[in-house]
This record gives structure tokens, C-alpha cells and sequence, in this order.
């Protein structure tokens, strides 16, 4: 009977190459995520959204020793594209890929789902949605030996959370993708996630009205009874890219103390 020798943690992901995107500041969720990666000693693509973003991403960049930095705008044609080509080039290959990001124009988040133009509508499902569909398309043929890509959700696809409205919309549609990937790109040996944190209060949650309320009924009801924080999402997210979690795959991960089996 042989007892299986782990490697060292701190080195589990030496070697592996991994795509952050979604970094806007050092609240992000996936500042959380990517300091987890690199602590496990994976190397680090990471971009940025535009010239304005760029000067609070790039010291997290430095921090991260990430060797390649590139903007990343989902609406700019050609821009993703050109992030996997600039990653084919320089590594040839890609272990796992975060995506980080939503957006809802103001009108369409802060109005009823039932009136909901149009236009406001498609921007959200675009880059809410159908920009980790675009990812991962361009990922898989760089996950050669496998990998794991990652996006994030929130309770709101499943339960009506007051305010979360459109985006709730989105985030379901978003996790049906995640499982339909996930059977798509399986026999690959490349697995696929929804990571759904509780309410953190990030850039991208501000946009949220009442957001304090939501934070506070979080904390109350949450089996746990605590807030989770991006360091706790990073490190748990980092543990399904390992190989010990290689069979885990096509499901929505709750890091949320367990608020949603809350009534």
C-alpha cells in the first residue's frame, strides 16, 4: 500500500501559464485569483482594459512578475484575438484562463429585466456572456495538455436577488455555457467553471444600488456567518486549476460561506 507523495503546494503549478483577465484594481476578484496562482508558481499573462486602467493594473502586473501585459477590451475587434496570438507566440501553450468581467450599460441594469432595450440587452449578453464563450474557443487549442478555464457568476442567475436584475439574465446564460463547454472540451482533459463568490465589494459591484444591504444580509444569513474576501476566492479557485481536481469539472462553485442554501 503506497501513500501518495504530494508535491510541495507552493510549487503545485510551476511551469503552467495562465491568462488573468479582469484585473482593475486591488479589489478585483481576480487580483485575488491571480496572487493564489502565482503563489502555487504559475506564470502569468495578464491584461488590462484601456490607457486609463492600465496605471493601477501595471504595478499588480510587476507584482505578479508577469512577463506578458497586454490590453484587453472584449468590445475593440481584433483586440482578444490578438491577446491569444501574442500567448501562442511567446508560450506556445496555455494551462488555465480566468475570465473576470461583465458590464451592463447604467439604463438596462438599473431598469426592469421586462424593459430592457434592446441594444442594452446585447452589451451585456456580449461581454458578460459571450466574451468567455469567444475565450474559450481561442484557449482550447493553446490547453494542449489539458487545463482549466474559469469565469465568474453570482447567485442572481438562480435566485432573483433585488437590483441584480439584467446581469442576472446574463450570469444564467453565462452558466449554461459553462456546462455546455464543459461536455464540449472534456474529453480534452480541459475542465470548465463557474465560480460564484458571495457579495465582495469590488469596483464592478458599485454599480449595484443598495449594495450595503446585500453585504449585510450575506453576513447574517451565511451559514458561516462571514463575509468572503478575494484572497478566499483566489485560493479556492487556484485549488480546482490543480491536478487533484482534474475530475471536477462543468459545475458552479459557491465560495460564498454558504449563503445559497440558505432559504
Amino acid at each position: 500500500m503506497n501513500i501518495p507523495v504530494f508535491p510541495e503546494t507552493k510549487v503545485a503549478l510551476k511551469g503552467r501559464k495562465g491568462l488573468i483577465v479582469g484585473i482593475a484594481n486591488d479589489q478585483s476578484i481576480a487580483w485575488g485569483c491571480a496572487k493564489a496562482f502565482r503563489a502555487l508558481g504559475a506564470d502569468l499573462a495578464v491584461t488590462y482594459l484601456n490607457e486609463r486602467a492600465k496605471k493601477h493594473v501595471e504595478p499588480l502586473a510587476k507584482a505578479l512578475e508577469a512577463p506578458i501585459f497586454l490590453p484587453l477590451d472584449v468590445n475593440v475587434d481584433g483586440q482578444m484575438e490578438q491577446v491569444f496570438e501574442h500567448i501562442k507566440k511567446e508560450w506556445g501553450q496555455l494551462d488555465f484562463l480566468l475570465h473576470s468581467i461583465a458590464f451592463s450599460p447604467k439604463e438596462a441594469l438599473h431598469g426592469r429585466v421586462i424593459d430592457v432595450p434592446r441594444d442594452g440587452f446585447q452589451k451585456t449578453m456580449d461581454v458578460s456572456c459571450w466574451s468567455f464563450m469567444r475565450m474559450a474557443h481561442l484557449a482550447e487549442p493553446l490547453m494542449k495538455r489539458g487545463g482549466t478555464m474559469f469565469t465568474m457568476t453570482y447567485y442572481g442567475s438562480q435566485m432573483v436577488v433585488q437590483n441584480y436584475n439584467v446581469m442576472g439574465v446574463a450570469k444564467a446564460a453565462l452558466e449554461a455555457a459553462v456546462r455546455y463547454i464543459a461536455a464540449e472540451v472534456g474529453p480534452k482533459g480541459i475542465r470548465v467553471h463557474a465560480i460564484s463568490p458571495g457579495p465582495l465589494a469590488t469596483r464592478a459591484a458599485s454599480g449595484i444600488p443598495e449594495f450595503d444591504e446585500l453585504m449585510d444580509k450575506a453576513q447574517s444569513k451565511a451559514p458561516t456567518r462571514s463575509l468572503v474576501s478575494i484572497d478566499d476566492v483566489g485560493a479556492a479557485t487556484a485549488f480546482l486549476a490543480l491536478e487533484g481536481a482534474k475530475l471536477i469539472t462543468g459545475s458552479v462553485m459557491y465560495i460564498d460561506g454558504g449563503y445559497h442554501i440558505i432559504d
